[in-house]
């Protein structure tokens, strides 16, 4: 990873995404486990934003990575493409307030978890509803700045 970023850390912001699975709605078949065995990892890339998907109970606790790479940015994700109902405004908030123990408030940028792409013909989730979790994440995203403004 550090040899591809080589030379553009400064000039561009470089963020590192894990995917925890995105092909199936059945969370039971996705992979779980917190993100412990990768910090390690984390620590050495020359990166400036991890993007992990915080929004499934199968991500376990954002302590793991927020003791110890607090100093990089958090791509927080706080939707999740996969469930057929967009997040309240009061779940995603809880979260962010979560992050702020670790993460000052410019170091958070929200999202979902992955995307809302499509696999074989087959979407992860229907447009409206993922137009309806992108809409709580803004509603969110806005509250939270407005609050630490």
């Amino acid at each position: 990873m550090n040899q591809v970023v080589a030379g553009f850390e400064d000039r561009v912001r470089i963020g590192v995404h894990v995917c925890r699975g995105n092909w199936s709605k059945r969370e039971d078949v996705l992979i779980a486990g917190d993100y412990q065995p990768l910090v390690d990892c984390f620590a050495k890339m020359n990166v400036r934003q991890l993007v992990l998907e915080y929004a499934t109970p199968r991500a376990g606790e954002l302590a793991v990575i927020g003791h110890e790479l607090s100093d990089r940015e958090i791509g927080l994700g706080v939707c999740n493409p996969r469930t057929d109902e967009a997040e309240s405004i009061e779940l995603i908030g809880e979260r962010v307030r979560e992050a702020l123990n670790y993460w000052s408030p410019d170091r958070i940028f929200l999202n979902p978890d992955c995307g809302f792409g499509c696999f074989a013909n087959r979407c992860v989730n229907e447009e409206q509803i993922a137009y309806e979790k992108l809409k709580a994440m803004v509603a969110a995203a806005r509250l939270a700045r407005a609050g630490l403004s």
